[in-house]
């Protein structure tokens, strides 16, 4: 069986949604290409190629840009079987898109996957033709799908990725650090997450459950990516320390047999506090920054979100984080159905106070809250009476700010945002501009300058050498109009 895989976005790094797949379609006895539209123009060819096309959304920038190549797809052909997988797919059926796709997989989805191929196949060895392919029902609208969604959890083993089918590393996003950029892989040392932030996509499906890939398996990837030529690893688990043990295993191994590699991992507020002991420890083997989601400066709209930490307990993260020699990185969500206009300037404030110009990307001043089908937070009963419509393009319940002016600002920061990548500014250049766009348009909520930062609170290093990826966009930002141009490509002649 022909499978093309897809991937639109995984933050600027290799894919290995695509690798991963890739690799145990392959052992599965299938034929397998990948098309990573992040870096590669939609190309016809191997649509045609293909008996049936799966692809990639493991979060909703990329299951945006999915659907929108999936109807470039079927203009293509209107009959080839598409997969939609990752941890987005089941809410790909509530997109005015769903007529695209076949079947929807997430949660451990590869042996699913595997599955899915194995049945096309025996189909197609069955009958000639056109035969082969699923039963769908027709509609007035044309061709409607018999659709599946499947959740799949059980414990799976991880065999290697087949990166060799992917672009090369020097096509993606680097490492910079101390004004000098380095070759940067990506791996997951776990699946899911043993929380249920309220806001947060992974619970939705995930439930509280956590999946280890084995760390034999996690180092054998890593093995490929250092052959290839990185010289850091991003663990991309959606919170490194579900699984504290096995996460000191993981890198302590990746150490020992390769010692110039660095690293960065993504933790909540309260695990850099619970396990305060660790970071000591990363740091000697590497470690050099940590993604978390301080996300608000508001105590009310974190106990909202169910967080698990105060606005106290971001400002002591980063004393714990510096104190190691490690940079915090802060994810923010400074746009909610609760947000004040105080509480946004609390979130620049929050950066001043800490020294965290050049630790925040811009795209973060600008981010809005995402309100799946499916939330915690539909549930809990915080946004009741504030929601409107269900948006099928944008995948989610609108919502607007009791405040007109926080829209506006909304709207404001998310442009100056792109600028400042585009243009490349430089960390305080982009602070300055947004915290003063955010003045100009609130009025006066807040003083003129930010707050100065306490000594255990300050970095060592320059604002813009602080190590980062050099990818300024984030799975939870809109998509952009260069991102979209990639994903259905130039009209077929």
């Amino acid at each position: 069986m022909r499978i093309l895989l897809v991937s639109t976005y995984e933050l600027g790094h290799q894919p290995l949604h695509l690798a991963s797949p890739a690799g145990a379609l392959r052992r599965a006895g299938h034929d397998v290409k990948c098309l990573d539209l992040s870096v590669e123009p939609f190309d016809p060819v191997p649509v045609r190629w293909a008996d049936a096309i799966a692809c990639s959304v493991p979060m909703h920038t990329a299951c945006r840009l999915a659907l929108a190549a999936c109807a470039r797809i079927r203009e293509l052909d209107g009959n080839v079987p598409i997969c939609l997988y990752g941890l987005y797919a089941p809410l790909a059926e509530t997109s005015a898109a769903n007529s695209m796709f076949d079947l929807a997989i997430a949660g451990e989805y590869e042996p699913h996957l595997v599955r899915w191929a194995d049945e096309l196949e025996q189909r197609r060895s069955g009958f000639s033709g056109s035969e082969w392919l699923p039963q769908r029902a027709k509609s007035a609208g044309g061709v409607s799908r018999e659709r599946r969604t499947v959740v799949e959890l059980g414990r799976g083993r991880f065999g290697l990725p087949a990166r060799h089918l992917l672009p090369p590393l020097d096509r993606y996003a680097r490492l910079s650090a101390h004004g000098k950029t380095h070759l940067a892989g990506y791996v997951e040392a776990s699946h899911g997450c043993a929380h249920r932030c309220r806001h947060c996509p992974v619970p939705v499906v995930y439930d509280g459950r956590t999946r280890l890939v084995g760390v034999d398996s996690v180092l054998a990837d890593i093995a490929q990516l250092a052959e290839a030529g990185a010289e850091h690893i991003s663990f991309g688990d959606p919170d490194f320390l579900n699984g504290p043990h096995h996460a000191l295993r993981v890198v302590t191994a990746m150490h020992d047999a390769f010692g110039h590699l660095t690293f960065d991992v993504t933790a909540k507020v309260e695990h850099i506090l619970a396990h305060r002991d660790l970071w000591p420890g990363f740091a000697k083997v590497g470690c050099l920054f940590v993604v978390s989601a301080f996300e608000s400066a508001s105590e009310s709209i974190l106990d909202l979100l169910s967080k698990g930490h105060s606005p106290q307990d971001e400002v002591e993260a980063v004393a714990v984080l510096r104190a190691a020699g490690i940079e915090p990185r802060p994810s923010l969500m400074p746009f909610t159905p609760w947000t004040t206009a105080r509480d946004v300037i609390d979130i620049f404030d929050l950066v001043g106070t800490c020294d965290l110009v050049g630790n925040v990307d811009p795209v973060q001043y600008s981010i809005r809250l995402l309100v799946p089908t499916g939330s915690l937070l539909l549930a809990s009963g915080a946004l009741d009476g504030l929601l409107g419509p269900y948006d099928e393009e944008r995948l989610g319940w609108s919502w607007t700010a009791s405040d007109p002016r926080l829209d506006l600002l909304a709207s404001r920061l998310s442009a100056l945002a792109q600028r400042a990548g585009a243009e490349n500014w430089q960390a305080a250049e982009a602070y300055d501009v947004m915290r003063a766009e955010a003045l100009t348009v609130l009025g006066s909520v807040g003083g003129s300058s930010p707050p100065t930062s306490q000594a255990r609170l300050r970095s060592t290093i320059a604002a813009d050498h602080r190590p980062r990826l050099t990818e300024s966009w984030f799975c939870c930002a809109e998509p952009t109009e260069d991102q979209l141009e990639l994903s259905i490509g130039a009209p077929t002649p």
